[in-house]
C-alpha cells in the first residue's frame, strides 16, 4: 500500500479509502451486508494496509456508521492508526431540521455520528452536498466550532459546482475559519466532467481529490452487457441503468477490458489505476461486497499505465451533463 498526505494538509492516508456505504442493514438496500459479511472485507483491507474509511450518517439510517465503528475498533490496536470520515447533510429523519447544513443540524448530526460510530471525534467530517437554503457563513462557521470542539480533526466537502466551493473556501478564509481540505466529487472513466473546473481548482487549491463511485457503479469492471445485463445485485439499478447504459459509455468500457487482458489484470484495476494517475485525485473512494473487490483495488495502486494505454482509456469519452450533484 501506498500512502499520501491528502491535499496540502498534514494529515496522510492510505491511496485507497474503503467505502463503508455496502455495510449496514441488508433489508434497508438488498446489496448491503451485516457486520458479519462485513468482517472479512474489512479485515483484508486492514491486513492490505488500508487506513481510510469513508461512511455516511445516512448510509442505512446510520446502521453503516454502527458497523463502521464497532469493525475498526476490533480490527486496529488504536484509534489513532486509521483515518475514519463519515458525512453530514442527508434526511436522517422526517422532519424540517433532521436535514441540511444548518447550524442546529451539524451539531445535532456530529453527535449523533459520533454515538453510532462509538468514538470522540472523526478525522474528517464532510458535507454530503451544498445547501442552497442555508448561507454558507452559516455552516462554515458551524463547522469550524465543530472542528474547535475537538470532534473533527477536519473537514472536507462533497459534489457540487467549483464556483461553490470556491465560495466557501472563500468564506473560511476571510473569517479565519477552517478551511476544506478534501473534495469527495463523482469521477471515473465515465464520468469526467470534473476535469473541468472542479480538479484544477482543487490542484491549483492543494484540495485532496477522493473521488466516489470511482468504477462507475461497477460497469467498469466488465462485468454487464450493452443490453444492461449483469451479475450482481446492483446491476438492475434503475438509476444506474439510466445514468450508464449507452453505447458510447459501453466503447469506454470495451477499452478498459482490451487493456486489461493485454495486462493480465482486471478491468477494474485498469479503470483505478487511471483514476489513481490522474493529477490531484489522492484516494479514490472503493466500495466492496467481496474481497476479491478489495484486493483489485489494492492491486491497482500498484500499476502504472503508459501514455498510450491512457489515450485508448480516455480516447472514446464524450462530453455528458453534469451529475451527481444533488
Amino acid at each position: 500500500m501506498e500512502y499520501a498526505r491528502l491535499g496540502q494538509s498534514g494529515i496522510k492516508v492510505s491511496r485507497i479509502c474503503l467505502g463503508m456505504m455496502s455495510f449496514g442493514d441488508p433489508e434497508h438496500r438488498p446489496w448491503q451486508l451485516d457486520i458479519d459479511a462485513s468482517r472479512p472485507i474489512v479485515r483484508r483491507a486492514v491486513e492490505s494496509g488500508v487506513t481510510f474509511f469513508d461512511t455516511a450518517d445516512m448510509y442505512s439510517n446510520g446502521k453503516s456508521e454502527e458497523v463502521t465503528g464497532e469493525l475498526l475498533r476490533e480490527l486496529f490496536a488504536g484509534r489513532d492508526d486509521y483515518v475514519l470520515a463519515t458525512k453530514v447533510y442527508m434526511p436522517m429523519g422526517p422532519g424540517p431540521n433532521d436535514r441540511g447544513l444548518s447550524r442546529k443540524h451539524i451539531m445535532a448530526s456530529i453527535d449523533a455520528s459520533l454515538r453510532r460510530l462509538g468514538t470522540d471525534h472523526v478525522d474528517l467530517y464532510q458535507i454530503h452536498r451544498w445547501d442552497p437554503e442555508t448561507p454558507i457563513e452559516e455552516t462554515m462557521e458551524a463547522l469550524h466550532d465543530v472542528v474547535r470542539a475537538g470532534k473533527a480533526r477536519y473537514i472536507g466537502a462533497s459534489s457540487m459546482f467549483a464556483w461553490q466551493f470556491a465560495k466557501a473556501q472563500y468564506t473560511a478564509a476571510v473569517a479565519g475559519w477552517t478551511r476544506f481540505i478534501s473534495m469527495q466529487n463523482h469521477y471515473n472513466l465515465l464520468y469526467r466532467e470534473e476535469e473541468r473546473e472542479m480538479n484544477p481548482f482543487c490542484l491549483d487549491q492543494g484540495v485532496g481529490v477522493i473521488p466516489w463511485s470511482p468504477l462507475a457503479r461497477g460497469l467498469l469492471t466488465g462485468t454487464r452487457g450493452r443490453d444492461g445485463a449483469g451479475t450482481s445485485v446492483r446491476a438492475g439499478d434503475d438509476t444506474l441503468v439510466e445514468r450508464w447504459y449507452a453505447d458510447a459509455e459501453f466503447d469506454i468500457v470495451d477499452a478498459t477490458r482490451a487493456v486489461a487482458e493485454e495486462r493480465g489484470v482486471s478491468p477494474a484495476q485498469i479503470a483505478l489505476a487511471w483514476l489513481l494517475g490522474r493529477p490531484a485525485v489522492t484516494a479514490p473512494i472503493v466500495g466492496a461486497t467481496k474481497v476479491g473487490h478489495l484486493e483489485d483495488a489494492v492491486a491497482a495502486v500498484e500499476l502504472r499505465l503508459d501514455e498510450q494505454e491512457v489515450a485508448r482509456l480516455e480516447g472514446p469519452y464524450r462530453p455528458r451533463p453534469v451529475m451527481g450533484h444533488s
